[in-house]
């Protein structure tokens, strides 16, 4: 037997605070936040489309232009995040290089694969593996946390190749572009709504 759902029961789950509200005694809007109420989050398919794609467009500039520069007594270097991997690895610091690729190039694909996975599936109506689709959102949700550690393990740790006794570190219009990819990313994964997953198609947004 199927348990019944939220929106049989007339309750609906606040976006701002999560607060499990009854529609019959509060039908528009939270009585502790002052929210509007919806059963699922407003046009959340077309939004987390719009923001991963606008990530995708930067995610090229990012990783194709010098994220540092680096100025010492004898030369003066400019680093992307992959030559600065390349450097690491180089010199015998495979460690710190993994760290890199994984923060910088591991994560991001990661969570563009993930997202268009929810999002074609979802606004296909497919019913198969549901449970595991939700897992794989939950684990995007807890990487998010700790997103904003890329920027600074890539620009740091990169710029380490090239820093001697004496220098100067200056960022470059690279590390920009990624953050603004690491931002978009987190508000991707903070559009997408995980209870689509688990609707009829009739119920998403086109």
């Amino acid at each position: 037997m199927t348990p019944p759902s939220a929106q049989t029961l007339g309750l609906c789950l606040c976006h701002r605070c999560r607060l499990a509200c009854s529609l019959a005694t509060h039908p528009h809007h939270c009585p502790r936040c002052g929210d509007a109420l919806h059963f699922r989050k407003p046009r959340a398919v077309s939004r987390t489309w719009a923001l991963m794609l606008a990530a995708l467009v930067l995610y090229a500039p990012a990783n194709l232009l010098p994220i540092m520069h680096t100025q010492a007594l004898q030369k003066d270097t400019s680093v992307t995040i992959l030559s600065g991997v390349v450097e690491l690895w180089q010199t015998g610091a495979w460690d710190i290089a993994v760290i890199i690729f994984v923060a910088s190039i591991g994560v991001p694909v990661t969570k563009f694969l993930v997202l268009t996975l929810l999002l074609i599936t979802v606004q296909r109506g497919n019913r198969r593996s549901r449970r595991e689709r939700t897992l794989l959102y939950r684990a995007l949700e807890l990487i998010g946390y700790w997103s904003m550690l890329d920027v600074f393990v890539a620009a740091l740790l990169s710029a380490l190749v090239q820093f001697g006794l004496f220098g100067a570190i200056e960022p470059r219009i690279g590390i920009l572009f990624f953050g603004l990819v690491v931002v978009l990313t987190m508000l991707a994964t903070q559009s997408f709504d995980p209870r689509l997953i688990w609707d009829s198609p009739d119920h998403h947004d086109r």
